[in-house]
């Protein structure tokens, strides 16, 4: 079904802001778009705030890197420009994602040159299983597992599948990219 609008669907929130909905965005970080929509309901707010929060802790069991890997392949097969671009702009320097590993997140594969931790290549697979498949072959869940541990192979299944939501809103909210952010490569 092809997509009729670039208009958000939800305007974002503008300041000024009254207390609930200043203290909503103080729990879901800066004043982007998507956390402006959604301090519309600061008790939803509030709610979405302790999953984010969570992985952005030191202590989720995956790496900052793995965990921006799972987000951006999963954005990318979501076709979530918006939450693709956020996360390049404000994660992949500190998580050590060149422009070719960024470029095969965005449209290659786990068997892609730029892959050369064994470990990368089983989160990209394992994501790319959820996506197309909601399952993990024992396979796949067995390399995950090796690659991670079972802790981070637990995170990435709730993870992606977070992030699947996330890219729903987005995309139906039709939120435009946020100033000096790129699109997915494709």
């Amino acid at each position: 079904m092809p997509l009729n609008s670039k208009q958000p669907r939800i305007e974002p929130l503008e300041p000024p802001y009254d207390d609930e909905t200043s203290a909503a965005l103080d729990l879901l970080g800066p004043p982007i778009q998507l956390f402006r929509v959604l301090a519309r309901r600061p008790d939803l707010a509030r709610g979405i705030s302790g999953w984010g929060s969570y992985y952005l802790s030191r202590r989720a069991a995956m790496t900052l890197r793995h965990r921006e890997m799972v987000i951006l392949r999963t954005t990318a097969l979501c076709g979530a420009d918006y939450e693709w671009a956020i996360h390049v702009k404000t994660f992949a320097a500190k998580a050590e994602l060149d422009e070719d590993q960024l470029r095969s997140l965005g449209a290659g594969s786990a068997e892609d040159a730029c892959w050369r931790e064994s470990s990368d290549s089983a989160v990209i697979t394992a994501v790319d299983s959820l996506h197309h498949h909601h399952d993990l072959d024992d396979a796949t869940w067995a390399g995950l597992v090796e690659a991670v541990g079972t802790d981070a192979a637990l995170e990435i299944t709730l993870l992606a599948g977070w992030y699947h939501a996330i890219s729903y809103a987005v995309r139906a909210l039709r939120l435009p990219l946020e100033p000096d952010t790129d699109a997915i490569p494709r």
